[in-house]
């Protein structure tokens, strides 16, 4: 099959080097133009081969490459590869295990360097974030615009397998955080005498904070390592490829669909993640300070105030938006190969939980800051 991304040269003239700037795809069925402009080249000083924008290789390319920089050192100007990867390395020392002088040796880049190049291809990764959002937001403006193509069957089942199927899970990290929080506190507030204030301290912390954060950490881990998976085998086995030739927008069948269902679910989550962690710190009260359930029940209505409950709620969609835009985003992200859907399903579960916990710490400053 034939590569959508032509491989394309361009000749820059620069003060001391010609740069050859390499993008697309150097594969066999690409390159016939490539060669045509490296047979009509006449060089007349060094050469520096940009590869950078090199989306995708095979030994053909690696061969060309290698072809026309022997020619143009037995000319009398030598070559060197900027923007190459490990994988071009390991191509070119699989093709020739045993290359002579004439041969450009592997270039060993400084710290500064390899420095400047993460932090490019860093910007290079906000950029395609950033184009895939705005993107997903004007097919969201679309659905707004025409009702009939939100997927909302779709959205029923990812409300189940993201929701109710996690149910069992956060009701147990939730119940053993109430039992943590519940033990620690209690050690410190009986040398004062204060085994009451237990009750603030469970009811405040879990719900504002705990229960949240949690619930968002455990859904991260679990439905953005999901959406990433599946939408990333559906791009190896060429669906999405097929959705579009219908006529489909992935975006509208994939995307929303997904960070709707979070949307929903998560606040109910931490809802019931409430729930379940002040029992199990009431659990905890009553056996080691002997204060009985109703008495915990009455000091919790008058210690917790509503507005902390409200809070870890309002937490739960931003977090849900967060956490499914990126599972979908790495799941697009995934090539056709099967060790890429290892590795983006685990840079989604990373992103997603780094951005939740940036996300409560923005919250927090916010909100202290506004007194709440």
């Amino acid at each position: 099959m034939k590569s959508s991304a032509p491989a394309t040269l361009t000749i820059v003239d620069g003060a001391a080097y010609h740069i050859l700037q390499c993008s697309g795809a150097w594969t066999l069925h690409t390159l016939a133009v490539v060669a045509q402009t490296l047979e009509s080249f006449t060089p007349n000083k060094p050469l520096q081969w940009d590869i950078e924008n090199v989306v995708e290789f095979d030994s053909s390319g690696v061969a060309l490459w290698s072809l026309y920089s022997r020619k143009f050192s037995k000319q009398g100007f030598s070559s060197e590869m900027i923007g190459d990867r490990e994988e071009h390395q390991q191509l070119y020392h699989l093709l020739y295990p045993h290359h002579n002088e004439e041969t450009p040796p592997p270039i060993h880049r400084s710290w500064l360097y390899r420095i400047g190049r993460e932090t490019h291809h860093s910007f290079q990764g906000t950029e395609r974030f950033l184009n895939f959002l705005g993107e997903a937001f004007i097919v969201f403006l679309y659905s707004l615009r025409h009702p009939s193509t939100i997927r909302y069957r779709s959205i029923g089942s990812h409300i189940i397998t993201a929701g109710f199927d996690a149910l069992p899970i956060i009701a147990v990290s939730s119940f053993l955080i109430g039992v943590v929080v519940a033990f620690q506190s209690i050690v410190q507030l009986q040398k004062f005498g204060a085994d009451i204030l237990i009750v603030d301290t469970i009811g405040i912390s879990l719900t504002r904070e705990l229960a949240p954060l949690i619930t968002a950490i455990v859904i991260a881990g679990r439905s953005a390592s999901a959406f990433t998976a599946q939408i990333g085998a559906m791009k190896m086995t060429q669906e999405i490829d097929a959705m579009k030739t219908m006529g489909f927008h992935p975006y509208l069948f994939l995307v929303w669909p997904r960070v709707i269902a979070l949307m929903i679910v998560i606040p109910l989550l931490i809802f019931f993640a409430d729930i379940v962690g002040i029992f199990g710190g009431m659990v905890i009260a009553n056996t080691q300070s002997n204060l009985s359930y109703i008495e915990f029940i009455n000091r919790l209505q008058g210690a917790l105030p509503i507005r902390h409950f409200i809070i870890g709620i309002v937490k739960g969609p931003f977090f849900a938006f967060l956490i499914a835009l990126v599972g979908t985003y790495r799941g697009f992200q995934v090539s056709l190969n099967t060790e890429s859907i290892g590795l983006f399903t685990t840079k989604s579960v990373v992103n997603a939980i780094f951005l939740v916990i940036a996300c409560d710490a923005l919250f927090s400053i916010l909100l202290t800051e506004l007194k709440l």
